[in-house]
């Protein structure tokens, strides 16, 4: 999902390398080069003004018959489309949100941006049942991420985000946060996140290209921290809507 901002596509050339390597991953050959995938949702968002969020999904084909075997020389199936896209809700910014945390019960190739998405449907499904925003997963005793973000965890002044390995969907948007918390003067570390950690963090954090970042304010009924919206969140949240503001600048004076 690309998220677009008054017409302006955040970070499209980085979504498209993300499904580049997704599809080499699955032997899916791309039927595209990044910049024409560029161009077509350019293109697309001439008939869809303002603030949209673009899909696109890419599949094998028509094969001739059912098989396990990849079928050769299929000709990919495109489809793309945009919808109206909503920002976080000033009440979810100013109070946080709350989570429940669950097992990490999907498969080892997490890092693959595929259609493939049942055991994140069921993950989410754990924390919609109890109204919560988000479910946040546990591995072998560590964070891996949660049903459709990445998640940052603050303890002592310092930022930490769970290992770039295959199982977790990198998100661009957890890409953009270790960029700005490098620029903002933000300690952050890219390592495992023990799961003691994440429940006595100071502060915890969702990232997600339309969830921007978030604030957890509540785990499994508890506290995060104060309660309530930590500094280094402010902090973050800042740099973020100042990068947004930088990008759809330099877009429209391109």
């Amino acid at each position: 999902m690309i998220p677009v901002y008054d017409g302006v596509a955040l970070h499209a050339r980085e979504h498209f390398e993300r499904l580049q390597r997704s599809m080499d991953e699955i032997q899916l050959k791309n039927p595209r080069t990044v910049d024409e995938w560029i161009r077509a949702t350019d293109d697309l968002l001439r008939h869809h003004p303002g603030n949209q969020a673009v899909y696109i999904q890419v599949t094998r084909g028509a094969p001739q018959k059912r098989d396990h075997v990849i079928p050769k020389d299929l000709v990919p199936t495109v489809f793309m489309m945009a919808n109206p896209m909503s920002q976080p809700s000033k009440e979810a910014v100013d109070n946080g949100v709350a989570c429940v945390t669950a097992r990490d019960f999907r498969w080892e190739k997490c890092h693959i941006k595929s259609t493939s998405l049942l055991g994140n449907v069921l993950a989410r499904q754990i924390s919609a049942d109890v109204g919560a925003t988000e479910t946040i997963l546990l591995r072998n005793g560590h964070l891996t991420e949660a049903s459709a973000s990445n998640v940052f965890v603050v303890k002592n002044g310092g930022v930490a985000a769970a290992p770039r390995d295959n199982l977790i969907l990198l998100g661009i948007t957890y890409d953009l946060l270790v960029r700005l918390a490098d620029e903002g003067a933000i300690k952050l570390e890219v390592r495992p996140i023990p799961e003691s950690e994440l429940r006595n963090a100071d502060e915890i954090w969702l990232t997600s290209s339309t969830k921007e970042v978030l604030a957890v304010t509540t785990l499994d009924g508890k506290p995060v921290g104060g309660g309530k919206p930590g500094p280094l969140f402010k902090r973050m949240h800042a740099l973020f809507q100042e990068h947004k503001a930088r990008a759809r600048k330099a877009r429209v004076a391109a």
